[in-house]
């Protein structure tokens, strides 16, 4: 079995922020049968996958358990639906291309997001107009309150805008070790966000036939717009899109023309975050090496040697200045670990 522990670990390299953070034990997990044996200590557990979505603002005072679990499967049910199932170590993009290469529809417009398999339905993770929940089936989990292994139908898991069960309600409770789907042979385009049907239109592409054509302008998109975390250290969006009620999102609207916004799934409005940010002045505005991408408002970047307490206080100011001047408060989308905001 393998349960090597390595001790005063550096945790910089398994998050792509790279905060300089460290954690008092590390282990991997290759095999759900060392689950128990790894949760087994007096000390915290955190289970990690490829922190694209957590921030160690200070050390671990724990263990930290590497979800290393690989595995696809499918089973076709009839002629148009597929089960696909995919283990939580799995990175996320190469389950879309995985799909893609079969021909399946229902994450295509999820391409290129960073992480893990596991973290998808952890934040119910989403883009350009789809939501994991939108194709989910059941999550597998380890029930760490009863020491079994079990399926979660989708309807349990408590899926809302960037959050669920697994991270907000019951966030000590279970461990995912595998995701699975229902994607589509036969599907519909998801074009409902203007900058994908742009970008397609301008490709020629303008009644999409083929998931690959949509992933593929996804990418495209995310290319120009995201900083890549192989060579600029960030967690994609530090804060959710505001969802408000009409009412309210509308009072908004007529004081800041122009601001993007999109019905909700909820019935309520959401807005764009990065605009409202972005209309303060804040890109390109940092604090020590933490720092406000200068393409893209929503993300904050660390610059080379920015510490837990240089994006505290930066994505503070920023929430501050939104609330002060727009009355809304944003919430952040990734992990804080250590001191929050």
């Amino acid at each position: 079995m393998n349960t090597d522990i390595e001790r005063n670990a550096s945790l910089a390299g398994l998050s792509t922020f790279r905060l300089p953070a460290k954690a008092t034990e590390l282990a991997r997990l290759v095999d759900p049968a060392e689950l128990p044996a790894l949760l087994d200590t007096p000390l915290p557990v955190m289970l990690l996958g490829e922190g694209s979505n957590t921030l160690f603002t200070l050390d671990f005072n724990g263990r930290i358990v590497l979800n290393r679990l690989r595995g696809i499967d499918s089973e076709v049910l009839d002629r148009d639906r597929v089960l696909v199932t995919a283990a939580a170590g799995e990175n996320w993009h190469d389950l879309v291309r995985w799909s893609l290469d079969r021909g399946l529809w229902g994450l295509e417009n999820l391409a290129l997001i960073p992480g893990s398999v596991g973290a998808a339905p952890m934040q119910n993770i989403g883009a350009y107009g789809v939501e994991l929940a939108h194709c989910l089936d059941a999550v597998q989990v380890y029930d760490r309150s009863h020491g079994r292994i079990e399926w979660l139908p989708a309807a349990d898991c408590g899926l809302d805008y960037r959050d669920s069960r697994f991270r907000s309600a019951e966030p000590e409770r279970f461990v995912i070790l595998a995701v699975r789907m229902e994607l589509k042979l036969d599907g519909m385009p998801v074009l409902e966000y203007p900058s994908l049907l742009d970008e397609l239109q301008q490709h020629g592409h303008a009644q999409p036939d083929d998931p690959r054509t949509i992933a593929a302008a996804v990418i495209r998109i995310r290319k120009r717009k995201l900083p890549d975390p192989d060579h600029i250290a960030n967690a994609g969006s530090f804060f959710k899109n505001p969802v408000l009620p009409d009412e309210q999102a509308q009072t908004l609207i007529e004081h800041h023309p122009g601001l993007p916004h999109w019905p909700d799934r909820s019935g309520h409005t959401k807005l764009s975050a990065a605009w409202l940010i972005d209309q303060l002045g804040w890109r390109g505005k940092s604090v020590g090496d933490a720092a406000v991408h200068d393409k893209h408002a929503l993300v904050l970047i660390n610059r080379g040697n920015a510490t837990g307490a240089d994006v505290l206080e930066l994505a503070g100011a920023v929430r501050d200045s939104v609330e002060e001047n727009c009355g809304v408060r944003l919430e952040v989308e990734p992990l804080l670990v250590g001191e929050s905001l």
